[in-house]
């Protein structure tokens, strides 16, 4: 089951309007690997931190 960390991420890209695959190749990972992510089937040690700042990063762009 996903963390709840996920579902806020993602409502964050949603009202930035930033999509998976740009959120994906501002932290180097393959789209299929963040989507694996965030359906909870891996849990990436520093993952949450990682895609919060990189989001920060794209919405101040």
């Amino acid at each position: 089951m996903p963390a709840k960390w996920t579902a806020d991420l993602l409502g964050e890209m949603h009202l930035a309007g930033v999509t998976a695959k740009q959120l994906a190749a501002e932290v180097g990972w393959n789209p299929k690997y963040l989507s694996v992510v965030l359906n909870g089937h891996k849990e990436p040690k520093g993952a949450e931190q990682k895609l919060n700042e990189a989001l920060e990063r794209l919405k101040s762009k």
